[in-house]
């Protein structure tokens, strides 16, 4: 279904697992994005970023305000990243973890992944370079050459909204032997312990927003756009197709 124009597939978690272990068992490269009210929001101004996310093969509804107007259980995107390495490790299938700016957040991410995954095969990662949006295409080639010599077939981008969604469109093609590339955000932080997760009961209760601005209040801005500006576009729209 589309929400203010943006694609949200109608998956329960176990179905988008299914396409997941179907993507990895296939010959070809796929995309996995999940859209949250943030980027909803955004892409009503950015239409090269709608168009971005709407070419996603496994869209995923990540936030209580989608789940709330379209009705889909939400699936956020660190816990379907952590099922997404139990199926490579599963499959013996590398995984490449770019991303975050910062070498610490990303080797504990790795370590964390490590110990949770024991069979999980860490091909690679690196910190990635700064990213604009406007440049999104740049990126070092040595880096591509590096992630193509890892042997991953899975890759887990962490630039940030719209960046590692517009990173991973326009170069997805240059890594051949990745086989699902997945924007992540913010999962390396949590991941790594870098940023405390809420307490599962305010995950449940959909109020996660509320524990990240306490820990983050310069996140405000943004809160204020995934919640208040959002419901404010869907009333005034009344679009839900």
């Amino acid at each position: 279904m589309f929400l203010l124009g943006v694609k949200v597939d109608e998956v329960t978690k176990e179905q988008a697992l299914q396409k997941a272990a179907s993507f990895l068992n296939s010959n070809g490269q796929y995309k996995i994005f999940t859209p949250n009210p943030e980027m909803v929001v955004k892409a009503q101004k950015d239409e090269y970023f709608k168009q971005v996310l709407n070419s996603g093969d496994l869209n995923l509804c990540d936030g209580m305000g989608l789940q709330i107007f379209t009705g889909i259980k939400r699936i956020t995107g660190v816990d379907f990243m952590l099922e997404v390495c139990r199926l490579a490790a599963e499959q013996g299938k590398g995984v490449y973890l770019l991303g975050s700016g910062n070498d610490d957040v990303v080797r504990g991410a790795c370590q964390e992944l490590s110990k949770k995954f024991s069979s999980l095969k860490i091909s690679g990662y690196n910190k990635g370079p700064e990213i604009t949006e406007g440049l999104a295409k740049q990126l070092d080639d040595g880096m591509l050459e590096q992630i193509n010599n890892s042997g991953a077939e899975v890759l887990f981008v962490a630039f940030g909204m719209g960046k590692q969604e517009k990173w991973i469109y326009e170069n997805l093609s240059k890594m051949p032997g990745i086989k699902v590339a997945m924007g992540v955000g913010g999962s390396f932080d949590f991941i790594s312990g870098k940023i405390r997760r809420a307490p599962l009961f305010l995950r449940k209760l959909g109020l996660e927003w509320v524990y990240r601005l306490i820990q983050e209040p310069q996140r405000i801005r943004r809160i204020f756009n995934a919640t208040a500006k959002f419901v404010w576009l869907i009333v005034k729209s009344k679009k839900i197709l």
